[in-house]
């Protein structure tokens, strides 16, 4: 198996001070946190912030800050939400990939339910999402909540909004979505087009289950505070970087070495960082 990508996803739109006391919200926050995963081994960053009150937001001068600050402290790949929350107008949520230029963006390949509210991810968005990231060279992170989400994936692939190989994240236990089941990570995996590279996560309690079942089955992984603040039942993490320290462990015991930056680069048909 290929060596293994894991990206930190520290701060994400739902996660609340409530939820745990721990996470970042303020651009240094979020960066301090990025530096520290990179260390323990992360190689990509899945970039969102969030106002001065912790409220979810595409505020693309918080966005020059995050990753202003990322690319100061590392190299880490840039991967950064195209969505931010739910009632983001289709030009906020593709401004910050335009001006920006992250190495990667997410590209959510379908509307579904999403806790209390819809996310809307109409063709008309994808389609324009689609041609902005081919545009400026940035490759999309095929999030994919369900399995029509796939099939919707494969016909814009097909239309020429997605340009293949693609890297897909499997999302699992989002309410809305899929649960984070054996069986259900398996559907995905098998539904997805030839050539693809893939990733994978589950929400909450299934988070641990799914990361082990990614890495066995040759996957790549996503951890961090966006998904799940539990270390262990009750056991709040402080750090971000306390999931990939974690992940290095299951992975050694697998016997998958983790790619590093440039791995991860060539394992996704990123340029090498000049």
């Amino acid at each position: 198996m290929e060596k293994l990508i894991i990206t930190v996803a520290t701060t994400g739109a739902m996660t609340t001070k409530e939820n745990t006391p721990y996470l970042a919200t303020a651009p240094a926050e979020i960066a301090e946190e990025v530096y520290m995963a990179y260390q323990a081994g992360a190689s990509i960053a899945h970039v969102h912030v969030r106002t001065d009150e912790g409220k979810a937001t595409m505020d693309m001068e918080k966005f020059r800050q995050t990753v202003g600050l990322i690319r100061e402290k590392c190299d880490i790949i840039i991967n950064m939400t195209s969505s931010g929350g739910l009632g983001f107008s289709d030009e906020q949520r593709i401004a910050p990939q335009v001006e920006l230029k992250p190495n990667m963006g997410t590209f959510d390949a379908g509307s579904m339910n999403f806790y209390r509210g819809v996310f809307l991810n109409p063709p008309e968005f994808l389609e324009k999402l689609g041609t902005a990231m081919i545009e400026n060279g940035i490759k999309p992170e095929v999030e994919v909540f369900d399995a029509g989400m796939v099939w919707n994936a494969k016909r814009l692939m097909k239309d020429g909004f997605l340009k293949p190989p693609i890297h897909f994240q499997c999302c699992l236990q989002v309410h809305g979505g899929m649960e984070g089941t054996p069986k259900n990570l398996l559907h995905l995996v098998e539904s997805l087009p030839e050539g693809s590279t893939w990733s994978a996560f589950g929400c909450g309690p299934t988070a641990l289950a799914i990361t082990t079942m990614a890495i066995h089955m040759g996957g790549h992984v996503r951890v961090g505070m966006e998904d799940n603040v539990y270390l262990t039942k009750g056991v709040l993490a402080k750090h971000n970087y306390e999931f990939v320290e974690r992940v290095q462990r299951l992975a050694k015991e697998f016997e998958r070495p983790i790619a590093n930056v440039a791995e991860a680069r060539a394992i996704l048909g990123l340029p090498a960082k000049k």
